[in-house]
């Protein structure tokens, strides 16, 4: 899973092609670590169409306040470098995957 950060943010959320959905995470976060594992499943099967990515909180606070990140998880979708939508909740499975196509329409 591509890990986001301040340095690499720009040329792999704003810049990409392709629409990209970001997780903001804790490992504290009980939430998150539910999430952890629908994330990247459902990030499988959109493959090609939308890229996921992740980025800690705690080692990214400036990023996450530039985004007004007030509760994780977040999940912010990005398409031509401007926020589309945005989902502050663990998702399940089939969740997370219509409110992406639901999204990106």
């Amino acid at each position: 899973m591509l890990e986001i950060n301040g340095e690499n943010f720009k040329k792999e959320v704003l810049e990409c092609k392709t629409p990209v959905l970001l997780d903001f995470w804790a490992s504290w976060c009980g939430p998150c670590r539910m999430l952890a594992p629908v994330f990247e499943k459902v990030g499988a099967g959109f493959a090609g169409k939308v890229k996921f990515a992740k980025a800690n909180v705690d080692e990214n606070q400036e990023l996450a306040g530039k985004f007004n990140v007030m509760g994780i998880p977040t999940m912010v979708l990005f398409e031509k470098g401007k926020e589309k939508a945005r989902m502050s909740s663990a998702l399940s499975e089939e969740g997370l995957q219509a409110w992406i196509e639901d999204s990106l329409e």
